[in-house]
């Protein structure tokens, strides 16, 4: 049986104050991976089969991007632009949960 010893704040039960730090962490790694996105979506090398024009041709051609001797700035910018979605979607769901809690 486990005693009190083991824990660090016999308060917190997993859900502890969020401090001003937390936050400028947040919006800093989030102003940092739009940064990054915009670095490798200005520096990749499209395809001449397909040149994106707007938000959709851009994933629509992203498949195309390792194609055609792309290097790491291409396959980052297939990564980035999947992955992106993907963590807004969990973010949105995670949010969705908390409240329903």
């Amino acid at each position: 049986m486990a005693t009190g010893r083991n824990k660090r704040f016999l308060t917190h039960h997993g859900y502890g104050e969020v401090k001003l730090s937390r936050y400028f962490a947040l919006y800093l790694a989030m102003v940092g991976w739009f940064v990054l996105g915009f670095y490798l979506y200005s520096g990749a090398y499209w395809p001449s089969s397909c040149q994106p024009e707007n938000l959709l041709e851009v994933y629509g051609c992203s498949s195309r991007l390792p194609q055609d001797g792309g290097g790491w700035r291409e396959a980052g910018l297939l990564t980035w632009l999947w992955a992106t979605p993907i963590l807004i979607a969990l973010e949105i769901s995670r949010r969705i949960n908390k409240k329903e809690m």
